[in-house]
């Protein structure tokens, strides 16, 4: 009589004792090789189900030398993440690999190489092959195929995916001066070392300069995914004498906090500030008042990486191996002329420390 399977972790053992073959005849099952009975076979698969057993990675990886398994490693999950997130997902379902999320929680400041170490733990014995979001570096060390979402800004080496981040940073800032905005803050998106913060703020000055106005490094701060940071940014800006009238944020978390510090300072967005944003996140859409933003198809992008990572992994060569997606306005309610009188700030953090 075979004795019942407890509720421990279910073992190939305890598969090949319920079916009544060795374990070696269930290791052929499971890696379809021949010399196993189509009765014998079904009964297995039988018992895998009934038992709900799954062999380890760890184990598949030693045996095959494969996991199927695609890793997309970030650095945090905040908004871009989770909506390239759900595209990479979206991808999985036209394949037989299976998606595994790494992410060190956005803990501490984003340092030099992290991707390098997140890829030493998982390569060769997890993962087949990983979507790296935003690396720090041009090359990374790794094992296993790479494809860079957001590249480093020499990251034309290996695989790629991104959107068109100056013609996207161009058209915001070109939207500002055309309602009549020539004070425009800019808050960028460290690292610069990222592709993207590069080119949005190349695209931000060459509209500027487009327009015979002037770059004053005076209305540029720091900004980036981290609210604080984003918030101290906005603060700075929005206390100076002569404040700017607009504010380009190079992602729409920035802009949000923006559009958040101006209220707390008495500023109304969009009679006394307008401010435009960029990703196009679903939170932008549900501020108050609606962000205007620049629409990157965040989706697509994960959805793209993941596709390329399965053409290499197949041993195909992709089609593209930097692509380059397009990005649009979207027009909400967030952007105005600029005031006639620029009103002085006259909220309660309006001098002293800020208040997050």
């Amino acid at each position: 009589m075979v004795s019942e399977v407890t509720n421990s972790r279910v073992t190939i053992r305890d598969v090949a004792a319920r079916a009544g073959v060795s374990v070696a005849t269930v290791s052929k099952v499971l890696n379809n090789r021949y010399g196993v009975a189509a009765a014998t076979v079904a009964r297995v698969r039988e018992v895998i189900a009934e038992l709900g057993f799954e062999s380890s990675l760890v184990a598949r990886s030693l045996r095959n030398h494969r996991t199927n398994v695609i890793g997309v490693l970030v650095w945090a999950i905040e908004p871009f993440s989770a909506e390239l997130l759900k595209g990479a997902e979206r991808a999985m379902r036209d394949n037989d690999y299976e998606l595994v999320v790494y992410s060190a929680g956005g803990v501490g400041p984003r340092d030099l190489g992290w991707e390098n170490r997140y890829l030493s733990r998982l390569s060769g014995t997890l993962i087949d092959g990983a979507v790296l979001v935003t690396p720090t570096v041009s090359a990374p060390r790794s094992d296993v195929p790479v494809v860079a979402v957001d590249p480093h800004t020499a990251g034309e080496d290996g695989p790629t995916v991104g959107a068109d981040n100056f013609r996207g940073a161009r058209m915001a800032t070109e939207h500002l001066l055309s309602l009549g905005h020539r004070r425009i803050g800019f808050l960028g998106r460290p690292p610069r070392d990222l592709k993207s913060s590069q080119e949005r703020e190349d695209g931000y000055r060459s509209a500027l300069a487009a327009a015979g106005v002037a770059f004053d490094p005076g209305l540029v701060r720091a900004a980036g995914y981290q609210e604080d940071v984003s918030r101290q940014a906005v603060h700075e800006l929005l206390s100076q004498p002569d404040r700017p009238t607009a504010i380009f944020a190079a992602n729409d978390l920035s802009a949000l906090v923006a559009m958040d510090e101006a209220t707390t300072l008495g500023i109304r967005v969009p009679d006394d500030l307008s401010v435009i944003g960029f990703d196009h996140v679903p939170e932008s859409m549900m501020a108050d008042p609606p962000l205007t933003t620049i629409e990157q198809p965040i989706q697509l992008l994960g959805r793209r990486a993941v596709e390329m990572l399965v053409e290499i992994l197949a041993g195909n060569e992709p089609a593209e191996t930097h692509v380059r997606l397009p990005t649009r306005l979207v027009e909400r309610a967030s952007c105005a002329a600029p005031p006639k009188v620029v009103r002085p700030v006259t909220g309660s953090s309006a001098s002293g420390s800020v208040q997050v």
